[in-house]
């Protein structure tokens, strides 16, 4: 696997109390990192999705009933 380094400024009291509770901030701000990009990501497919769907016109209602009773209808009549 490859990796690059990023770097980050916090403030000093932030970080001593990072060291203080000896939270590993590279692990911390991998998984924020990881968070975010996962979120990104079913927000640009929910995006996706609401755009394939407003393509299509909406269904009247009923027309999915109507459209079984008809097929059942043909089928009694063959």
């Amino acid at each position: 696997m490859d990796y690059v380094t990023v770097s980050v400024k916090v403030k000093r009291e932030l970080w001593e109390k990072l060291k203080k509770y000896n939270i590993n901030i590279s692990e911390v701000i991998r998984e924020a990192l990881e968070k975010k990009v996962r979120e990104e990501k079913a927000k640009r497919l929910i995006r996706e999705f609401n755009d394939f769907m407003g393509k299509f016109k909406p269904i009247k209602e009923n027309l999915s009933a109507k459209i079984i009773r008809e097929d059942r209808g043909d089928l009694l009549t063959k």
